[in-house]
């Protein structure tokens, strides 16, 4: 049984959040979860209330493409999350730190992500992006039948074994009935530091055809930079620079744009765009 269908038990909103953000793909290493960092802080920098949940429960990076490592305190019943860059967090790696693996099944897994989305004090937010794991597995399946998610972004890379797998990153979601706010493609060229010339590394343009292809918007080529490396590594997202975030400001900008236009469709995914 799918969300949405016929005796599927209805999924109640996170109190005061107006809009859940998933963040996925199909597969790992193409650079989701700085996807996922730079589109909080994004929208956190261009005025709105942001949350970023970390849900990627295997590979929690937040804390660390954040810049913070501590625990986070409970008042009452409600775990209080950690502010970091203007935006409220959560993630596993806040309480498993260190080199630790988590060896988790299903039902555990289930349980953390219902903590995650209802015993965490979230406050008033416009957008409550989720930096879901890779794939299209249990934490996916999970988050999707506890709460109505505004709409899905699949990133990618340019390549044609990332896109197989973003393929079916699409695929899963409409198959659930969430809506794809669109498709990334991250790593999309690198622009010589010497000559300037841009260098298409992981191929280019696979992107933008497959969002055509599966009519899906096509939200942001994103450039492969030694400095959203650095960022990332530093806990100093590249989305905060003036003059080097702006292709993420502009993703955060479309994603907005997207996610509004999502609230007032009617059917289970928007129209594709221009």
């Amino acid at each position: 049984m799918t969300p949405n269908q016929p005796g599927a038990q209805p999924k109640a909103p996170i109190a005061g959040v107006k809009n859940l953000i998933a963040v996925g793909s199909g597969k790992g290493g193409v650079g989701k979860t700085t996807v996922a960092v730079n589109l909080a802080v994004g929208l956190a920098s261009l005025g709105y209330k942001a949350g970023l949940m970390d849900a990627d429960v295997y590979g929690p990076n937040v804390p660390l493409m954040m810049g913070i490592n501590q625990t986070p305190m409970a008042h009452g019943d409600r775990i209080q999350p950690i502010e970091k860059h203007g935006v409220k967090l959560m993630s596993m790696g806040f309480l498993n730190p260190g080199d630790k693996p988590l060896i988790w099944r299903g039902p555990m897994l289930h349980s953390v992500m219902q903590q995650f989305v209802r015993g965490v004090d979230w406050g008033d937010l416009d957008y409550l992006v989720i930096d879901l794991p890779p794939g299209t597995g249990d934490v996916q399946l999970s988050l999707i039948q506890t709460a109505p998610i505004t709409g899905a972004i699949v990133v990618t890379t340019p390549s044609d074994v990332s896109l197989e797998d973003a393929r079916k990153a699409i695929h899963m979601f409409r198959q659930v009935r969430t809506p794809i706010l669109g498709l990334v493609e991250n790593m999309s060229f690198l622009n010589c530091p010497h000559c300037s010339q841009r260098i298409d590394v992981f191929s280019h343009g696979g992107g933008r055809r497959t969002a055509e292809e599966m009519q899906v918007y096509f939200l942001a080529e994103l450039p492969l930079d030694p400095r959203v490396r650095i960022g990332g590594d530093t806990g100093d997202p590249i989305v905060l620079r003036k003059g080097e975030g702006e292709p993420f400001l502009d993703l955060a900008r479309a994603t907005a744009a997207r996610a509004e236009e999502a609230l007032k469709a009617e059917g289970p995914e928007i129209e594709i765009g221009d």
